[in-house]
């Protein structure tokens, strides 16, 4: 049975830092990515990493303040973020897939089941 499993999430000031991480069990995927979604809002792409070779991706509103890696041994994705910003608060989800990198939720067939990030101003 896959199972993604994040943590991490959590409330911190803004400025602050904080890091994800999303356990996957049951499979390796080609790659993994977060997600995010505030209240009212739809859920959007942060950032991904393929499980081989260095590149990564990311939105650019977290250009600069976030990094996505992995540790292949442990099957594991992370997420530092740094720099937050009120504007960072939401849901975050580790998403997999069998495929190539996407930036929307449907390129995803595997989800987390979301972690609260709140950056007070």
């Amino acid at each position: 049975q896959v199972q993604l499993v994040e943590s991490g999430g959590g409330l911190v000031q803004a400025g602050g830092s904080l890091r994800l991480s999303c356990a996957a069990s049951g499979r390796t995927f080609s790659t993994m990515a977060w997600f995010r979604q505030a209240p009212g809002k739809e859920r959007e792409f942060v950032a991904a990493i393929r499980w081989t070779g260095p590149n990564t991706y990311y939105a650019d509103s977290v250009k600069g303040r976030f990094t996505i890696s992995r540790d292949n041994a442990k099957n594991a994705v992370y997420l530092q973020m740094n720099s937050l910003k009120p504007e960072d608060t939401a849901v975050y989800y580790c998403a997999a897939s069998y495929g190539s990198v996407g930036y929307r939720t449907y390129d995803y067939g595997y989800w987390g089941q979301g972690t609260q990030v709140t950056v007070s101003s």
